[in-house]
């Protein structure tokens, strides 16, 4: 089943999906790239399972197996953003988070950055102390590096012309230095006397977070999870969402919900415009076009038969109204207008040689069914590739689009006519016509 795959020791992989940003450089973690054969959508998501189940207890590890997706780079699909200057309570309240994410179903792999702290060597110096003695600080800093890391002094050349660095250090008991090390450390004074360490610095272990992020100059913490195969991700940040409206956070504390649902509301800030200057924009060009405001009406009128068939698709689907399915929509809404202007405006032209309006009516709707019905078809024709080979991001606005046409071709049969006979243009008669 697998193709190729890569390892990266130290850090993430480069760049190799276009919504995937990179780790930084890290000592513990690694990373294993894998290209699978063509497999079904189904296939690949068994196989995903089966591996997320087989390294879930890993021990003295922690092995996340994500699929490549189509979207926006986000951090996760599920995100809470909580907001708060004090670092303590911060770390309890993304900790309460964190169980609360972790105990809606669907979710996994919850990351919380605050529930693993680092360790750090402190050297308390005494400064009064150091100076009544004549200990310089950067003296202090210098012997301490020697001590556990090495100071390079310079370099060493052999006769082929190799050069090596000269490190000075301890001997070390094993592989890395303990805290003995501190015991054996004397620092000079001004007046070359040796002192030991002690005498001036105090050596202690302490926590410290990982990281602190700010966000619009306030400190923060992104709890994160993701989806677990056959649950919608909309459906459990709604559940989050209703579990964070009755949370009881500390005052001066307050959250986001971050993830897809911002990335959703960036993606749609600016459609609600769109949809204005189509809306409009269709409104003039047919009032251009017929120069009446009923035939207008009865054109636009289809719009809503399409939406029927869009909606009824996504949840036939089990697809979401996500940005190209709008985008769909907006599409839809162009190709419905299309057809319905062939048979309102033929219907205008029958009226203008004399038909009745009930006879008009009828001979329009026979003649044109049958282009606007192949017009359809072919279009569905075009667009069932994309949802045959599926793909998340463009496949929900080939079903939008199919779905709209169906429901759209089939109830403007009906509609139309209708919506014709109860408001009829008035129609000037060619007098020219024998």
């Amino acid at each position: 089943m697998i193709k190729y795959y890569a390892t990266n020791v130290g850090r993430g992989n480069p760049r190799v999906y276009y919504n995937v940003i990179s780790n930084e450089e890290a000592e513990n973690i690694a990373q294993i790239f894998i290209q699978l054969h063509e497999v079904e959508l189904a296939e690949k998501e068994a196989f995903i399972d089966e591996l997320r189940e087989e390294f879930k207890y890993y021990p003295n590890a922690k092995i996340r197996v994500e699929n490549f997706e189509q979207g926006p780079p986000i951090e996760a699909p599920i995100a809470i953003r909580v907001f708060g200057e004090n670092l303590d309570t911060l770390r309890t309240v993304a900790a309460q988070i964190e169980d609360m994410i972790a105990n809606t179903n669907g979710t996994i792999y919850v990351n919380n950055p605050l529930k693993t702290q680092k360790t750090d060597l402190s050297i308390n110096i005494n400064k009064e102390k150091a100076a009544a003695l004549g200990v310089p600080v950067a003296e202090i800093d210098r012997t301490v590096r020697m001590g556990i890391a090495g100071l390079d002094i310079g370099k060493f050349r052999n006769e082929a012309g190799d050069e090596y660095d000269i490190l000075v250090t301890l001997p070390k008991p094993g592989k890395a230095q303990d805290m003995s090390v501190f015991d054996k450390l004397y620092v000079n004074n001004l007046a070359g006397t040796a002192l030991p360490l002690r005498q001036v610095a105090d050596v202690a272990f302490k926590t410290s977070t990982n990281t602190i992020r700010h966000f619009d100059k306030e400190r923060y913490v992104t709890v994160t999870a993701l989806v677990q195969t056959g649950f919608l991700t909309s459906e459990i940040n709604a559940e989050l969402t209703e579990k964070l409206a009755n949370f009881q956070f500390p005052e001066g504390f307050s959250y986001k919900v971050a993830g897809e649902v911002e990335s959703q509301e960036d993606s749609f800030a600016g459609i609600g415009i769109i949809i204005l200057i189509t809306v409009f924009g269709l409104f003039g060009v047919l009032i251009l076009e017929f120069k009446t405001f009923k035939s207008t009406l009865i054109v636009l009128s289809v719009i809503p038969l399409g939406f029927i068939g869009a909606v009824l698709i996504l949840l036939f689907a089990g697809e979401t109204l996500s940005f190209t399915a709008t985008i769909g929509l907006i599409a839809l809404a162009g190709i419905e207008v299309k057809n319905s202007i062939l048979l309102v405006d033929f219907t205008n032209q029958l009226r203008q040689q004399g038909r009745s309006l009930n006879e008009a009516i009828q001979e329009a709707g026979e003649i044109r069914f049958v282009p606007i019905l192949l017009t359809s078809l072919t279009a569905i024709g075009g667009l069932i590739p994309l949802v045959i080979e599926y793909s998340p991001l463009y496949s929900p606005l080939a079903l939008v689009l199919i779905g709209g046409l169906i429901s759209s071709t089939l109830l403007s049969r009906l509609v139309t006519p209708v919506m014709y006979k109860l408001l009829p243009p008035k129609i000037e008669k060619d007098t020219d016509l024998v």
